[in-house]
């Protein structure tokens, strides 16, 4: 037998039509972790060093930048986390 995999599991979880809105809902928040994530790999900066830049420890970072739960973090903290970068936060609304 065939183990399931995650994406066929998203597939019929995503059938459901509560679970499809409370992912929906949550989206943006991952979009906004994801970008985190891959800003910070792509300066090749580790938690540790990023934590340190802004004043706070690798595990708040961690949680920060952590899909696996819905910590919403602050406008001051990502402004804090893409000037360590060397970059810009950009707000908008659509």
């Amino acid at each position: 037998m065939k183990r399931p995999t995650f994406k066929d599991f998203k597939k019929v979880a995503l059938e459901d039509g509560e679970v499809k809105a409370e992912y929906d809902a949550l989206a943006p928040l991952f979009d906004i972790k994801k970008q985190l994530i891959n800003a910070r790999l792509n300066k090749g900066v580790t938690q540790d060093e990023i934590a340190h830049k802004i004043g706070t420890s690798k595990s708040s970072i961690s949680r920060l930048e952590s899909l696996n739960n819905t910590f919403m973090p602050n406008v001051g903290t990502l402004m804090k986390y893409a000037e360590a970068l060397g970059l810009k936060l950009n707000v908008g609304l659509k």
